[in-house]
């Protein structure tokens, strides 16, 4: 029975090298929801202005997104708690929210090439 419960679970695709090509490649084939908002990004900060100054911030920003929605159970876990925490009326309940949802975004920061 635990063999057939792990084949329903989808496999999280590794995270691509740690650049904008590599990752459009792979929101592309993994979160294709992602890429107009990536294209768009990337055109109005990178291309529009010929300035490669953001592309570190650019790649460190849409990492921690690819990161996420490759994993359909973390995408889903924190969209839980940010809608929690927006709909919550307790301030500390929404705080410790939004705090989990912070730690899974620096984690998400830290995933490393292949992982």
């Amino acid at each position: 029975m635990a063999a057939h419960a792990a084949e329903l679970d989808p496999v999280v695709p590794p995270m691509p090298e740690r650049n904008p090509k590599a990752l459009h490649e792979a929101i592309a084939e993994h979160a294709p929801e992602l890429l107009p908002d990536f294209d768009a990004h990337w055109k109005r900060a990178i291309a529009d202005t010929f300035d490669l100054g953001p592309v570190p911030a650019f790649v460190a920003r849409w990492w921690v997104e690819y990161a996420i929605a490759r994993d359909p159970k973390l995408d889903a876990h924190l969209h839980d708690l940010e809608h929690r925490a927006a709909e919550s009326t307790d301030f500390a309940e929404a705080k410790a929210l939004l705090e989990e949802a912070s730690r899974i975004r620096h984690k998400a920061l830290r995933t490393e090439p292949g992982e």
